[in-house]
């Protein structure tokens, strides 16, 4: 018969002897389920048969802890199981099982932890060529915006002062804790002129050396880290393999539920200080969208309200083009008139005199619009003789109006005199001819006489 350990509960927590494995009902597992689950690792027992009596690993030490401990030799090896197993749900403690080894340390990534759950993040889609690399500082957002110049220049002095590299800071961003993080490359002139970016891999190994990472240490960096894209043999390689603690089949799953695999990675959240530092950092990024979303509102608000004043003073602009067009139509008219005085009716002009006759006997007609002009030209007249009586309101004429008018009346007025004059002409002209044709009639009655 083979010994074999079964799960109950989660956990081993007796030895029983049977003759047939049967699969673990956890092979079904979804990721909804996985927190607060058992994260139980297959292929336990296939690394039990190839062992045999090779030293004891780390697995098979927090097994023989959980299951069957031999530290006391009595009925309270029973407890001492429970209580190792409670330190492996909560994954912290030590677990005694022997007088004779050591005991095993149950860690928030050792299998048997309840605590674990799988989250997505957003692959990294900026290049190594870019050479952005991340800062953490331990300041705040404003703080940082505030000092962002003399962190530049902090950071020129940490790359040696080097004339030839320039420092910039691509973004900065506000993290849970009060702490920030910001973005930055560095910009390598050369003596020709041409400029490029360093690489954030030579960037980041530069400022991972231990006498540049204390310089950072002293103006606040905690942390730097590279956000570069992963080459698909790096992105395989990464979902092929489970991280420490998380079961196999939990992973797949994972890889399966992901609503977006072209932008999304299954990442694994282990202890409630992991998921409270996602949550914090989901409800700073809520706030940032918030955010956003005000000032979004804000210049809707905005442009709502200029629309409706771009809208009303387009209408007032076509009053006015109104107006300006009926000026002009009668300066027209009026140029016209004095144009074509004292020449005779043209054939277009007596067939436009007959269509405005037509027009005018229809609008005189009882029976079709004479009353309805009737009732406009009474409520006309009564709203301006209601305005004459409560308005006191004084009105002003534009200067370039009142210029263009003076200038009209000027003409006018300069027309009206040659007009005189030229009629003045042409009497003379007829009292001539009248004094010489009575001076004729004479002449023939002398002669007849």
């Amino acid at each position: 018969k083979v010994m074999v350990l079964v799960v109950v509960g989660g956990l081993f927590i007796k030895t029983v002897y049977s003759n047939r494995i049967r699969p673990s009902r956890y092979s079904s597992m979804s990721v909804s389920s996985y927190y607060l689950s058992f994260p139980f690792a297959g292929g336990l027992f296939g690394q039990q048969a190839q062992q045999g009596q090779a030293q004891p690993t780390q697995l098979y030490q927090q097994v023989t802890a959980l299951s069957a401990p031999t530290l006391l030799g009595d009925e309270r090896d029973s407890i001492l199981a429970k209580w190792n197993q409670l330190q492996a749900y909560w994954g912290t403690g030590k677990g005694y099982y022997s007088n004779n080894t050591p005991p095993v340390d149950f860690t928030q990534e050792n299998p048997f932890c309840r605590f674990k759950a799988v989250g997505y993040s957003c692959v990294p889609v900026s290049k190594d060529e870019d050479g952005l690399v991340v800062l953490v500082l331990n300041k705040r957002e404003a703080d940082v915006r505030a000092q962002q110049q003399h962190l530049v220049e902090s950071l020129h002095k940490v790359l040696g002062s080097n004339q030839t590299l320039t420092v910039n800071v691509e973004g900065v961003k506000a993290l849970p804790n009060d702490q920030t993080e910001v973005i930055v490359y560095v910009v390598e002139r050369s003596p020709n002129g041409t400029s490029k970016r360093i690489p954030a891999s030579t960037l980041f190994n530069y400022v991972e050396q231990a006498n540049i990472k204390g310089q950072l240490t002293q103006i606040g960096v905690l942390m730097t880290v590279t956000r570069t894209e992963l080459s698909p043999a790096q992105l395989k390689q990464l979902l092929q393999n489970a991280p420490a603690g998380v079961d196999p089949i939990i992973w797949e799953q994972a890889k399966v539920d992901n609503p977006d695999p072209e932008k999304l990675i299954p990442v694994p959240m282990v202890g409630f200080k992991e998921l409270l530092r996602r949550l914090k950092i989901q409800e700073q990024m809520t706030k940032q969208h918030q955010t956003r979303v005000d000032i979004i509102s804000n210049d809707i608000s905005e442009l709502q309200k200029n629309q409706a004043t771009t809208v009303a003073k387009i209408a007032q602009y076509k009053r006015k083009l109104m107006d300006l067009s009926h000026r002009v139509l009668q300066v027209l008219i009026k140029q016209e008139i004095q144009r074509k005085s004292g020449y005779a009716i043209q054939v277009d002009e007596e067939h436009l005199r007959v269509q405005l006759d037509t027009i005018q006997s229809e609008l005189n007609a009882p029976t079709q619009f004479k009353g309805r002009l009737n009732e406009l030209m009474s409520q006309i007249r009564m709203q301006n003789h209601f305005g004459a009586v409560r308005s006191e309101e004084r009105y002003n004429v534009d200067a370039d109006l009142l210029r263009e008018i003076k200038q009209h009346l000027k003409q006018q007025q300069e027309g009206l005199s040659h007009l005189i004059s030229v009629i003045k002409d042409d009497l003379e002209d007829i009292k001539l001819i009248e004094h010489g044709l009575s001076d004729s009639g004479h002449m023939r009655g002398g002669i007849l006489s």
